[in-house]
């Protein structure tokens, strides 16, 4: 069994997918970033970026004990591993998928996470007219790349549906709130229509959709506490007696 420590943002929703599409049996731990969750002691004992998600998987293929893992590419990595799918076996169809794994992780996921935070938050803290435009127009390069990568290939790694795919698809649900038109990107659109039919990324989407918080209906208190505790967080202090 594998417990995963989330809660439903495109991060959280990469892993999900994966799980379904590999029938694995996975338990929803939530970890309520809103109310602070990934600052908790026990949570960072296993993911000390103070993000989730993170995974511990209570049967290892290594018979040892349980192995946790944070980040989302990690995790993604480990379990098509165990599961022996969704990622080449051979050297070349591997390094194809990872420098898409890594494409993700280090552009669009930061990139369009900065493109929706400022597009939200308009001019509440100050003139983002700059931010706003910066990261809008680095989601419509990003969008281009998808769409140019897809030009002459059915998944992002060739012609099979791997993690690749996996890992992009759920910050892609997002375009229209990013300032994107989907028509824009014709072999993009192809892709993202293919993929948002599969059964088992759907239900990967709906995981823990309960758990989601509808920010409209928050008051501004509210909303005020959450910038506190979610935005500009600074280095968390280490604890003494450590190695010097």
């Amino acid at each position: 069994m594998i417990d995963l420590h989330y809660w439903p943002t495109p991060n959280g929703k990469k892993v999900t997918i994966l799980l379904e599409e590999c029938e694995i049996p996975y338990k929803l731990l939530p970890c309520s970033i809103g109310q602070g969750d990934q600052f908790k002691d026990s949570f960072l004992a296993i993911s000390p970026n103070n993000r989730m998600p993170a995974m511990v998987d209570h049967a290892p293929a290594d018979g040892g004990e349980p192995l946790a893992l944070f980040e989302s590419g990690a995790i993604m990595l480990y379990i098509a591993e165990k599961a022996g799918r969704f990622y080449p076996e051979d050297v070349r169809g591997r390094h194809e998928v990872n420098q898409w794994l890594i494409w993700q992780m280090a552009n669009q996921g930061p990139k369009l996470g900065e493109c929706g935070h400022f597009r939200r938050l308009k001019d509440s803290q100050g003139d983002q007219s700059y931010a706003v435009r910066r990261f809008t127009d680095e989601a419509n390069r990003l969008y281009g790349v998808l769409n140019n990568r897809l030009y002459d290939r059915r998944y992002l790694a060739g012609d099979e549906y791997t993690i690749a795919d996996m890992i992009s698809y759920p910050w892609c649900v997002g375009w229209e709130n990013q300032g994107q038109q989907i028509d824009d990107f014709p072999y993009f659109k192809r892709w993202f229509t293919e993929l948002s039919e599969r059964p088992a990324l759907k239900r990967g989407m709906e995981a823990g959709s309960e758990l989601s918080v509808d920010y409209g209906s928050l008051s501004p208190e509210e909303i005020e506490r959450l910038r506190k505790l979610l935005y500009n967080q600074r280095a968390r202090p280490a604890p003494e007696g450590g190695l010097l």
